[in-house]
């Protein structure tokens, strides 16, 4: 963007600054720290300036708002038109607790419901199997038959409210519910919106939940995948998750690029089984997570949509705009959240938050301040929300389409950000014999994500236990007294009412029907076609989580983990 005259002036006049006006007070003062560097370990320089973004090309790097390739936004008005979708999480105990958390949310501004669900549904497990016990409602609503999700969203209009589901392995099970029970509200399917999380890729390499191994799994996710294109146009079957990632302990770069590539092996997949790649790309969506280093996720952010654009041109021939677009969701560092001193935690959402924001994030999920310590309580998801709603009404960080653009800075750390992303999308389409997807499943079976995220995780806690990271009210400026503020608590007789009801379910269906709703399961299984139209079919007989995903366990097995360890 500058001739090497104006480089070679400008170089020459910061190499006099340093000399003659930076030089005498770094040592008459000195700095507070020996390196500066991101949470991710990136070092920030202490001046950024046009020669830093010599090589930028304005038009094919940086561009418009709403055109390739994408790095100032997917759409030309961003926030200017309307403002992302403010989501917070919700599930706990039975669905009518948390329908009546839906319903507080939505009362208190809310535009999109995210569901979280406990761990026996995650897993796909029903309510009164015995590795339940203990666990019911309690990091999340259970869910058990499609009775559940009736009470769930009732008095909710699904035809109109946008929801998330957080879940991955039994995901295919909830989302035949979704639409059975559109079905039984004479909601027509193609006018259902909303997001299943459905990644399993991403369980292999960092959340580890899984029910059978990682190829059986793939080919269940792209069975979603079809489906959705045929009957649920408005749903995204997947939203490829860098969260978790990120959560397990990688580097922003790492998140960024693992996440990528399980988004490109979906589309192999899809691509391979005979579908359009421009119909598949636009039924994914992508989940990141938005840390403390604030530049640093600004930049990732708008690596990921450039990078995204370009291969999707590139390596798979995608010729529509939309499949182009790298549209995602962002939710806060819940890993960056503080059992000490948790109203901290508010500030630190408040930044990560404001960083999704001016990274141009669709859509946006606030953590509350005391989910260190417990599910959040009502106080504490609205304290999250009003923080979505400042940021969008108060601050002015929504007021123009990509603000940081042109910061040296910013470019700079875009350009570094994409540079390692793109080493590694290489480094595992190498493993594959030039498939992305088959490098990915040589990753997982090579324990190679583990050992990359593993590493990375050590590393940063060494620095903070040595003080280079500093985590406020951990290892810097504690305090004594530290009083626990009010937090929810799950009634233990959760599981008790929950058991019944199911035992209810149990009583009333016929069970003739679901002995032959799950027959017919097993023979498309075995048959090799799309199981979707017979998940929904078996739902409707109530069949249970658990039935369902038992027939998928007996057809492929379970997985175990090949453990690689850090060298």
């Amino acid at each position: 963007m500058y001739d090497d005259d104006d480089l070679a002036e400008i170089r020459e006049a910061r190499e006099e600054w340093e000399e003659e006006t930076r030089d005498p007070v770094i040592d008459a003062r000195g700095e507070r720290k020996d390196r500066f560097a991101t949470v991710s370990n990136l070092e920030v320089k202490d001046l950024y300036g046009p020669n830093d973004v010599a090589d930028i090309d304005f038009e094919e790097d940086i561009g418009f708002p709403g055109e390739e390739p994408y790095t100032r936004g997917p759409y030309p008005t961003m926030y200017r038109g309307q403002t992302w979708t403010m989501r917070q999480f919700a599930g706990f105990g039975t669905a009518e607790e948390t329908n009546e958390r839906f319903h507080y949310l939505t009362d208190n501004g809310q535009t999109g419901l995210s569901t979280a669900f406990d761990m026996p549904s995650l897993m796909g497990k029903d309510s009164d199997d015995p590795l339940s016990d203990g666990e019911v409602g309690k990091e999340g609503v259970a869910v058990d038959t499609l009775r559940d999700m009736e009470i769930l969203f009732d008095g909710i209009d699904i035809g109109e409210v946008s929801t998330s589901f957080t879940i991955n392995p039994s995901a295919p099970v909830i989302f035949a519910m979704y639409v059975a029970l559109a079905d039984r509200k004479g909601v027509p399917r193609d006018e259902l919106r909303g997001t299943f999380q459905n990644d399993m890729l991403k369980e292999f390499i960092a959340q580890k939940e899984w029910v059978i191994p990682p190829e059986p799994s793939l080919d269940l996710v792209t069975d979603t995948v079809e489906f959705a294109i045929d009957e649920t146009p408005g749903i995204y079957p997947i939203s490829v998750s860098g969260y978790h990632i990120r959560e397990a302990g990688s580097t922003a770069i790492q998140e960024l690029a693992f996440t990528l590539a399980d988004g490109f092996a979906y589309v192999e997949d899809a691509v391979e089984r005979g579908m359009d790649v421009d119909d598949v790309a636009q039924q994914l969506s992508f989940f990141f997570n938005s840390h403390n280093s604030i530049f640093e996720e600004v930049a990732k952010f708008r690596a990921g949509r450039r990078i995204y654009a370009r291969i999707m041109d590139e390596w798979y021939d995608a010729e529509e705009d939309a499949s182009k677009r790298l549209k995602f969701h962002t939710q806060t560092a819940g890993q960056s959240l503080t059992a000490q001193q948790p109203l901290n935690n508010i500030v630190r959402v408040t930044i990560q938050a404001l960083a999704g924001v001016l990274g141009g994030t669709q859509s946006l999920h606030t953590n509350s301040f005391d989910e260190a310590l417990a599910l959040p309580s009502e106080q504490a998801v609205r304290v999250a929300l009003r923080t979505q709603q400042i940021i969008a009404e108060e601050s002015g960080a929504a007021d123009s389409t990509d603000p940081l653009a042109g910061s040296f800075m910013v470019e700079s750390l875009t350009d570094e950000v994409e540079e390692k992303t793109m080493a590694y999308l290489e480094e595992l389409k190498e493993m594959g014999d030039g498939s992305v997807r088959d490098g990915v499943l040589e990753g997982i079976e090579q324990g190679y994500f583990h050992r990359e995220i593993q590493e990375a995780s050590y590393e940063y806690q060494e620095r903070v236990d040595d003080g280079e990271e500093v985590v406020v009210g951990v290892n810097k400026y504690t305090v004594e007294d530290d009083p626990e503020p009010d937090l929810l608590h799950v009634d233990e007789e959760v599981q008790d009412r929950q058991l019944e009801r199911l035992a209810e379910v149990k009583e009333e269906r016929d069970d003739d029907a679901v002995e032959e709703a799950l027959a017919a399961l097993d023979s498309a299984i075995e048959n090799d076609e799309n199981v979707m139209p017979y998940v929904v079919d078996a739902v409707k007989t109530y069949a249970t989580m658990g039935e369902i995903m038992d027939v998928f366990e007996t057809h492929h097995g379970a997985y175990r983990e090949t453990i690689g360890l850090a060298s």
